[in-house]
């Protein structure tokens, strides 16, 4: 593991002596196991309290004393990274919620005892610093040979968040889960209440940025009884689909393949985190409208299911969801304009058509809409996995306007509206809002045709 360890890092575990029982720990471990790209680095040193362990790292830079009940010291090298040292501690839960903890920072605890607090079999492995070997008390290493998701031990159901980390795990590291891990994540359900709104937004965020297979994650969700707190995605099992466009099952099965799908695509793999999570969100949401638009009825002299209206049905739902999930308004904002859009490739893509879907998009784009279809299309095996009809030439006419990233900008301005001798005051809204809308209809293109517009709107010859 010295290989992948970051030179600064290994030359402070090397040349400080009182850093003797240090071992790498958690997460970078396991990525380092997976040979995945190991991004953090998390440090457990044993036979020092909090002012020997300050002091020793102080030598190096910035230490500060972050997480005192949790034994977190974090050092900051001058103008370098940040790393985190831990000192050895014990858990117990004394009361509900994820406070209720009373933590026992011991620097000379057995690290097997230490080890146990944690969550996963494959994020309890140790790395010895000095003696360069594994260490793997609970079997982790197996179980990531294995791809198995397994608890560690019986203080895995002292904080049900332990549940939702178990979800965006089998998503990211394609895991199964133990059944005796489900079976503890079922008998805590009813804590879920227990979490505060920040820590659920954490564990979705990362399903949502980084999973390799999200289906995996909502499938652990109903195996562990947990979905009936996500009653929005819930509902999509009972719901069921016409076979001939849908032959994969209900929309619970197709939003998962979709998910999937998603995540395939150069558009997802190459976002930003950011992006990421509204591109997930919006594919696991773009149904969520169906559960109450889906009904049967007689087309071409056959009985086929249909759900029209969805779309516009699953804005609400979308909303109500990422608002209790946590997602913060800046994410709710570009999500919801993709799931009441999804279907827009089935429109006549005119000019004006195109200008109002982006305007309406926004702050989304039409670009993170095509994601979105080509998910939703890809959703569908054993059908092949193409683009839709329609989705080339709504592409084609968004490029042609220039408005593939970015939703059009109104050209007329206040400071056009001054230069022709009109005064700032409330009449100031009314006209830019019709020349926008005039603009939007391709009244006007540019600059010169916008202010013969304006003059022509002012003196009420404008149509």
């Amino acid at each position: 593991m010295r290989d992948v360890t970051p030179a600064a890092l290994a030359r402070i575990l090397d040349e400080t002596p009182e850093l003797a029982r240090s071992f790498l720990v958690g997460g970078c471990v396991r990525d380092w196991l997976l040979g995945q790209p190991v991004e953090d680095f998390d440090v457990e040193v044993y036979g020092l309290d909090f002012d020997g362990l300050v002091t020793a790292l102080g030598r190096w830079g910035r230490a500060d004393l972050v997480g005192h009940s949790f034994g977190v010291v974090k050092l900051t090298l001058d103008g370098g990274p940040t790393f985190d040292f831990t000192l050895p501690r014990r858990d117990s839960k004394v009361a509900p919620g994820h406070r209720g903890f009373e933590i026992e920072i011991d620097p000379g605890i057995d690290p097997r005892e230490a080890a146990s607090r944690r969550d996963f079999t494959i994020n309890a492995l140790m790395f010895d610093w000095q003696r360069e070997g594994l260490l793997d008390f609970y079997g982790g290493q197996e179980d990531l040979r294995r791809r198995t998701l397994r608890h560690t031990s019986r203080a895995f159901g002292d904080d049900p968040l332990r549940v939702l980390r178990g979800m965006q795990f089998v998503a990211r590291f394609s895991l199964t889960p133990a059944e005796e891990t489900l079976e503890v994540c079922r008998s805590i359900r009813e804590r879920f209440n227990e979490l505060s709104v920040e820590r659920v937004r954490e564990e979705w965020s990362k399903w949502a940025a980084r999973s390799s297979r999200p289906s995996l994650g909502l499938a652990f969700l109903r195996d562990a009884g947990w979905l009936a707190h996500f009653p929005e995605i819930d509902r999509l099992r009972s719901t069921p689909q016409d076979p001939e466009w849908h032959p994969e099952g209900d929309v619970f099965v197709h939003t998962g393949h979709c998910l999937d799908a998603l995540v395939g695509l150069a558009a997802w793999q190459d976002a930003a985190p950011d992006r990421r999570i509204v591109l997930t969100l919006a594919v696991l949401a773009h149904d969520f409208g169906k559960p109450e638009c889906t009904a049967t009825a007689l087309r071409d002299g056959r009985e086929r299911v249909i759900s029209p209206g969805h779309e516009p049905a699953g804005g609400p739902i979308t909303e109500r969801f990422l608002e209790r999930i946590g997602m913060p308004q800046a994410i709710r904002a570009r999500v919801v304009p993709l799931v009441t859009n999804h279907l827009a490739h089935m429109n006549e893509p005119t000019p004006r058509a195109v200008r109002r879907l982006a305007r309406r998009l926004a702050p989304s784009t039409i670009a993170d809409l095509m994601t979105v279809i080509r998910a939703d299309a890809y959703g569908r095996p054993p059908l092949a996995a193409i683009d839709p009809e329609g989705l080339d030439t709504l592409l084609a006419q968004a490029a042609a306007l220039e408005l593939e990233a970015q939703a059009p900008r109104p050209l007329l301005l206040g400071r056009h509206l001054i230069e022709v001798g009109l005064s700032p005051g409330p009449r100031f809204g009314e006209i830019l809002e019709a020349a926008f809308e005039a603009q939007l209809d391709g009244s006007f293109g540019d600059m010169d045709s916008a202010q013969a517009w304006l003059i022509a709107h002012l003196n009420g010859h404008a149509r």
